[in-house]
């Protein structure tokens, strides 16, 4: 009989992306099936997955009895936390507790896999020289505290979604009708960038040999982008002109204001430590090795995701 991999976040952007994806992978056929865990099974995500075969269910990341309910029988268990979904209500404490009761139901239910959605811990990697990004401390947190439990563990790593780019920080007219691309990093810095529905890409090979990945970080993203490439593949795919202005805060770009906050305060993350710490490029080179379908590129997004303006 097949593996069950229970995969929370399901309707949402990682979680989603690695069912669809995984849906479409024999090999992963061959030895998974599937349950996504979600909050509201009434959403038209979790149907279309229903539809699709997944088995879905409900839990609540604050009741130990609901998780271990929710993953009872899992032999992987994909888990993530999104606490900054409600940026006013967001809350490094409570997301470190959901991903300690995540990880603590996949022991009690004796599952032999859980991938981790962390990041970087940007306080301890920057020695405390930045320390506004919480949601990014809270996941390194949850990492270490799996990385000592008794249970094959990995962890994926997104970079910034290329999604932002689209819904967030598209480039806008001004006053004079020229096209802007705005954001609070220069125009020369690199930035890593991921297309999100590629998740299952980076992950099928830990659901597939988790003895060789086990205590792995995979640097989950395409490449290293500045603004000034990424214009050039906006003024490439739609044949529009634009300039690039670097702005003094990210109040102006259509983002909370404690992300954006955060942003403008966090900036040197990107600009100082490449996001993922000096290693980003060798840790990507290593990652990228590891996987066999090809990543969507930045021009590859832009292209998929017309018209943009």
């Amino acid at each position: 009989m097949s593996k069950l991999l229970t995969v929370f976040g399901a309707t949402g952007q990682q979680g989603g992306s690695l069912l669809h994806y995984l849906l479409k992978r024999p090999d992963a056929l061959e030895v998974y099936r599937f349950r996504g865990v979600t909050r509201d099974m009434n959403k038209p995500a979790a149907v279309v997955l229903k539809d699709a075969g997944v088995e879905m269910v409900q839990a609540d990341m604050d009741d130990e009895s609901s998780l271990k309910n929710a993953l009872v029988g899992s032999s992987a268990v994909f888990a993530m936390t999104d606490c900054y979904a409600d940026w006013d209500k967001a809350s490094a404490e409570v997301e470190v507790a959901r991903g300690k009761a995540i990880a603590d139901a996949a022991v009690a239910v004796e599952a032999e896999l859980i991938i981790w959605s962390s990041l970087p811990n940007v306080t301890a990697m920057t020695n405390g020289k930045i320390t506004v990004w919480e949601n990014f401390d809270s996941k390194a947190t949850v990492e270490t505290y799996i990385r000592e439990l008794p249970i094959k563990s990995a962890f994926f790593m997104p970079a910034m979604y290329m999604q932002m780019m689209k819904h967030v920080l598209t480039p806008q007219l001004n006053e004079e009708g020229e096209l802007i691309f705005s954001v609070v990093w220069s125009k020369d810095t690199p930035c890593p960038l991921i297309d999100i529905t590629d998740t299952g890409k980076f992950l099928v090979p830990i659901l597939l040999n988790p003895d060789k990945y086990n205590k792995t970080s995979f640097t989950a993203a395409t490449a290293f982008y500045t603004p000034a490439e990424m214009m050039e593949s906006w003024r490439k795919v739609t044949g529009k002109e634009m300039k690039f202005v670097q702005a003094v805060s990210a109040s102006s770009q259509a983002l909370p204001p404690k992300a954006a906050e955060m942003l403008k305060e966090g900036v040197g993350l990107i600009e100082d430590f490449k996001y993922y710490g000096f290693t980003a490029e060798k840790d990507l080179e290593w990652t990228l090795a590891q996987l066999d379908d090809p990543l969507t590129s930045w021009e590859d997004f832009v292209k998929a995701n017309e018209p943009w303006f």
